[in-house]
């Protein structure tokens, strides 16, 4: 007799969940009632919850990853360019519960949680070494300072977004790339 189930399953249910609810209301059972298993069948597969937390974290990753590799192409570009074509993708309601997520998570780290804060610095320099392949520059340190101002602009405009709303962080963004605000 096959598993019904599978991490990736189970992985995909709990994605949903954090999406919908944050990640301070996921729990196995939560996820297992989603599926119609118990919850032991999602243990099983994740023993902790940390467990839990750090795939959803890499999952997360990984698929902005995937839509900004798109948005980015296949040359190394210059970092404005890079935050001009991340911003639209960031900043649309898309990736709304990702950056949700994402803040969600920064501020547990800041607050001292686990394994949040252990996930929010290596999330954050999984991003900046992920760029720093995609940045147009002369040599590793500068591409890895523009890497990081990338990072830091991107998450400073998304932070205000979240708070004030669009029409400052858009003029805000065009002002970071270079475009003409007006």
């Amino acid at each position: 007799m096959g598993y019904k189930h599978d991490p990736d399953g189970i992985l995909a249910v709990a994605l949903e969940l954090v999406r919908e609810d944050g990640l301070g209301n996921l729990s196995f059972g939560r996820v297992g009632e989603r599926l119609g298993i118990s919850d032991r069948t999602v243990v099983y597969y994740f023993p902790t919850k940390d467990a839990l937390l750090r795939a959803i974290v890499e999952a997360l990753g990984r698929d902005l990853q995937g839509v900004l590799s798109s948005a980015f192409g296949d040359e190394p570009r210059p970092a404005t360019d890079l935050l001009a074509r991340a911003w639209p993708i960031l900043s649309g309601p898309d990736e709304v519960s990702t950056i949700r997520l994402f803040f969600e998570i920064v501020g547990l780290s800041n607050g001292g949680v686990e394994p949040y804060a252990s996930l929010a610095p290596a999330l954050i320099q999984s991003w900046i070494d992920w760029l720093v392949l995609r940045v147009d520059a002369p040599d590793v340190p500068t591409r890895r300072a523009h890497a990081t101002w990338i990072v830091a602009t991107l998450d400073g405009l998304l932070l205000v977004r979240t708070q004030l709303g669009e029409a400052d962080t858009d003029a805000a963004a065009m002002f970071a790339t270079g475009a003409t605000v007006g």
